[in-house]
């Protein structure tokens, strides 16, 4: 069974950084989508950023040249830098990646970082 776990998040002020990260642990092997989304009180969960096919890698218009994913495939990690942080950043960021199970996709999520931005 795989768990992604999610840590990093916290307070920080306007135009601040953080990193998260996200360690799934379980059978590793052909993991898809790996990435990151994020749910504001009050809105839907979004995409932020994913690695979707090989090394590519998709942004949130919001969050391009801002964030950068990243991941270290040894330790089983993905990683979001998040520079110029602004309030609308404020939000729970959540791990999520899939995997083929039979002829489905299965999702997995984390628990959820909290990231708040404000002064």
């Amino acid at each position: 069974q795989l768990q992604p776990v999610e840590s990093g998040g916290g307070l920080v002020q306007p135009g601040g950084s953080l990193r998260l990260s996200c360690e799934v642990s379980g059978t590793t092997f052909l993991l898809y989508n790996l990435g990151w989304y994020r749910q504001a009180p009050g809105k839907q969960r979004e995409l932020v950023a994913v690695f979707s096919s090989g090394s590519n890698t998709n942004y949130a218009d919001s969050v391009k040249g801002r964030f950068t994913i990243s991941r270290d495939r040894a330790k089983s990690t993905v990683y979001l830098q998040m520079n110029s942080l602004t309030p609308e950043d404020t939000a729970v960021y959540y791990c999520h990646t899939q995997r083929v199970v039979g002829t489905s996709w299965q999702d997995y999520w984390g628990q959820g970082t909290q990231v708040t931005v404000s002064s």
